[in-house]
Order: C-alpha cells, then structure tokens, then sequence
C-alpha cells in the first residue's frame, strides 16, 4: 500500500467521531448507500459466515416509523439514513452458499468443506454461542460500515439506545435475527463534540 493511501486511511480512522446532529437537507443515493454497505460486507467474520443483516432506512417516512422505537432521537429523522445492524442467529444456515463456489473453483476440497461445516453446525448447537457470535461478528460489520461511510465524506453515529422488542415487532424481523445496533449517516450540522481518548497504558497489556 503507497504510503499517501496509508496516511488517508489513517486519517479517516482518526477524524471519525460520533455526529447526533445532521443537516436535514442532506441526501444519500441508495447508490451510494450500496457502495457502503458492500465495503461493510467486507469485514471479517468467523468462518467467513457475514453474520450481518442490514436493514436500511432510507425513505423519511420509514425513518418516521423508527423513530419512537429509537426513543425519539431526533438524529434518526435528521440523518439522510439509517442502518439497523442485525446479527444472524442462524448464520451456520450459509454454510453451503459460503463454502460451495470455493469447491466448485477448486480453492476447496469437498472433504475440508463437510469438516468445516461440522464444525460449525456443532458450534451452533450452543445457542449461548450462536448469540455471541450474532453480536461480535455483526459488530465487525458495522464498524467496517462506519469507515465505509467517513471514506465517503458521510458521518455517522453508532446507536445502542432503542427499543428491540419494538423494532422485531414494528418491522417483522424474523427469528434468526436480534437487533445489534442503530447506525445514523449523514452530514454533520455541525462539529461534533470533542472526546477524550484514555492513555494507551490504561487500554492495553504488553505481554
């Protein structure tokens, strides 16, 4: 990687803050939200399972709908979108979908592939697992997305304070999912508010 990408992409990982407050006048094209939704999909996740659903408000009167579910935050009907991040409970189910174009280029035997997925349907057989990994794996997702986002010129601000129960009943989510996270994108208003950062040494251990 040129030294210039590295230092831009670090300067977007540095200049990322959380905005809650957006210019209402600003548009998204759902062109441009697929853009960012397929750098999210990008992201790593455990067996390469794309334990993420997104669920993408993008029309004001669907942001409407989900704004008592969000406890009326205003940020939700001022952003130009939001995504509601959901973890797949199921995600063993894709096993095949994941694994099989593999085999099929030769990149992949079919002995390593039914191994694998033994493995994972044997891991899913814990619910207590398949519920961790909805959370961290789809998590991944929706940092990669927030990146995706700042890459374009869009702010965004990760939202953990709504209803589940509501939103799963308001938009008839089915049962392999649980709701993660609300993630805001747009422009910002204005600036967001400064945030402190805690030393490194209090963060992490040097082994």
């Amino acid at each position: 990687m040129a030294l210039s990408t590295s230092n831009e992409l670090l300067n977007i990982l540095n200049e990322r803050t959380s905005v809650r407050h957006y210019d209402s006048a600003a548009k998204i094209s759902k062109e441009e939200l697929t853009e960012i939704l397929e750098s999210a999909g990008m992201a790593p996740s455990a067996w390469n399972l794309q334990h993420w659903h997104f669920m993408v408000f993008h029309s004001d009167s669907s942001k409407e709908r989900l704004l008592p579910i969000a406890y009326n935050q205003q940020q939700v009907v001022e952003s130009s979108a939001v995504i509601a991040v959901l973890g797949d409970l199921k995600a063993n189910t894709k096993t095949d979908s994941v694994y099989n174009p593999l085999v099929e280029a030769g990149f992949m035997t079919e002995d390593i592939k039914n191994t694998m997925a033994d493995q994972i349907n044997g891991a899913y057989e814990n619910e207590l697992y398949a519920r961790e990994a909805a959370f961290s794996n789809a998590s991944l997702g929706a940092m990669q997305l927030m990146i995706a986002a700042k890459a374009k010129e869009y702010d965004t601000c990760a939202i953990g304070g709504f209803n589940a129960s509501q939103f799963i009943e308001e938009f008839k989510v089915e049962d392999r999912y649980v709701p993660v996270m609300l993630i805001t994108v747009g422009k910002a208003a204005k600036p967001a508010h400064k945030s402190g950062r805690l030393n490194l040494d209090e963060l992490s251990t040097w082994l």
